[in-house]
């Protein structure tokens, strides 16, 4: 059975879905580079909080943090918003595989942003403080089949990094861009940034996919899983330090693409 949209009601739709969504790709621009500023800090010896989480409850640590803390929360749960509605309203006119794969992306980034938003707003909803919690490993590990599933968003992770990997290497962002009015310059710079924040970004997902599958393989639900381990491990090898600032540059780079993204973002 065909169905016929009206192209006025899904504008109606439409529009406040994409302002919210670049509203959101603002903050989480944001949240990378706050990140940045923290791996920076690994690289010169303060161990500390490198993870998303850790970069919320820094912003959260004073009043008007927790104030920030609450405007990206709202960022985030726009762009599960935005995100969701692209999986339910958008992709229309493409082959059925591929909307089949851009659905797939759509729910697992809105899964993502779900998650970061939630960490978002506990912490804003404390005050800034942290809360002593299980981990997620040490959450899933409990359950029937726990190793099993710690495993397998391991290697969900790990596979998120090489998607990344593949968007910035082969720039597949671009389709999602309209930079007709950016001009050579501008457009050569958004697609040089977009390339290493996208490449940059694979190490923030399969950092904690690999130890995952490694705490999965040692069936060890009290190992150290997050990005904020993994920081502080690489910072001991010998380039450990330079690796790290050429990783806080790329997710620099990666906070950019974000503001070129809500930007140029095609309507």
């Amino acid at each position: 059975m065909s169905e016929v949209n009206d192209p006025a009601v899904d504008d109606k739709v439409a529009v406040p879905v994409r302002t919210l969504g670049r509203f959101g790709l603002v903050a989480y621009g944001a949240v990378h580079v706050l990140i940045a500023a923290l791996v920076v800090q690994v690289a010169f010896g303060d161990r500390e909080r490198a993870d998303k989480k850790g970069a919320l409850q820094q912003i959260g640590e004073t009043g008007p943090g927790v104030v920030l803390l609450w405007v990206v929360t709202a960022g985030l749960v726009a762009l599960v918003v935005w995100q969701l509605a692209e999986a339910v309203l958008g992709h229309t006119g493409v082959p059925t595989s591929q909307r089949a794969l851009r659905i797939a992306v759509n729910l697992a980034e809105a899964a993502i942003f779900g998650v970061l938003a939630y960490s978002a707003g506990s912490i804003a909803a404390s005050g800034g403080r942290a809360t002593a919690k299980p981990s997620f490993a040490q959450v899933v590990f409990g359950l029937p089949g726990g190793g099993w599933l710690v495993g397998l968003a391991g290697v969900g992770l790990v596979a998120g990094g090489a998607f990344a990997v593949w968007r910035g290497v082969t720039r597949a962002f671009l389709r999602e861009l309209d930079l007709s009015g950016a001009g050579l310059n501008r457009s050569r710079l958004v697609t040089r940034v977009g390339q290493v924040g996208w490449t940059a970004l694979a190490a923030v997902y399969g950092i904690p996919g690999v130890l995952l599958v490694v705490a999965a393989v040692r069936h060890a639900p009290a190992q150290p899983v997050g990005l904020d381990s993994g920081l502080k491990a690489l910072a001991g090898q010998p380039f450990g330090p330079v690796l790290l600032l050429v990783l806080a540059a790329g997710l620099v780079a990666f906070g950019v693409h974000c503001l070129f993204d809500a930007r140029y973002r095609r309507a």
